[in-house]
């Protein structure tokens, strides 16, 4: 059951209206990182979940992006409002201003709209989990670069309560990943061939003219294999 309460979750004040900002801020609004991505990817795993202890996050976070929704919806409405009136704002974005009165839409900054091909859900909880960490890194890092292109004080401060909560909601995710009882490359049921997860193929070998290799952890130590490539053989 869901009870919409009328104050934000983080009340918005925007001193001075921007347009261009207020499109690029769509990208958060009904982009593929954006918040209604976030509530709708979170939510269904929810509803999917068997796992009571952890539907109970998922519902929890889903529902708390909706909240998020809101407050980068009124923000940008906010920053578009100049868009109803006629005159230079408007003949800059007239998708905006024609299309959606200048208000928001389920569209990104590019004016492509929203779809649920965004949507990561594979119904493997594990694998769901680290899909919505990857989902709110990506959505912290959009948030940085919105924080660029803008001065306005009251704006700054509601990006950066938003920006903030995607590191809580990658916390909460990762500490109910590691509480379950598998370990980091246990993905599913069913057990690999072990003898092939060890080999590292170094398929864009080369050295001097044809490029250096380059050597870490992922691919030395007792635990790694290195396998050339053959169709390099003949170029050494």
């Amino acid at each position: 059951m869901y009870h919409h309460v009328k104050k934000l979750m983080y009340t918005v004040e925007v001193g001075t209206p921007d347009p261009r900002f207020g499109a690029m801020l769509l990208e958060q609004f009904g982009g593929a990182n954006g918040e209604l991505a976030a509530a709708m990817q979170y939510s269904i795993q929810g509803l999917n979940c068997e796992d009571p202890k952890r539907k109970d996050l998922l519902m929890d976070i889903g529902t708390e992006e909706l909240s998020h929704l809101e407050v980068i919806g009124v923000l940008a409405r906010a920053h578009l409002k100049p868009l109803k009136e006629k005159g230079e704002a408007a003949e800059q974005d007239p998708l905006i201003a024609v299309v959606g009165g200048g208000g928001v839409s389920l569209n990104n900054s590019q004016g492509n709209p929203w779809t649920a091909d965004y949507l990561k859900i594979s119904g493997q909880l594990e694998v769901d989990l680290r899909s919505n960490m990857a989902a709110e890194s990506r959505a912290k890092i959009t948030y940085e670069r919105l924080l660029g292109h803008t001065d306005d004080p009251g704006t700054r401060d509601a990006l950066m309560f938003l920006m903030t909560r995607e590191i809580t909601h990658l916390k909460a995710f990762g500490a109910a990943l590691e509480s379950m009882d598998k370990g980091p490359l246990e993905i599913g049921e069913m057990p690999v061939e072990q003898e092939w997860v060890e080999k590292y193929f170094n398929d864009s070998t080369g050295s001097g003219e044809l490029g250096d290799d380059a050597s870490g952890p992922w691919n030395t130590g007792d635990d790694w294999e290195v396998v050339e490539n053959p169709a390099f053989k003949g170029l050494k």
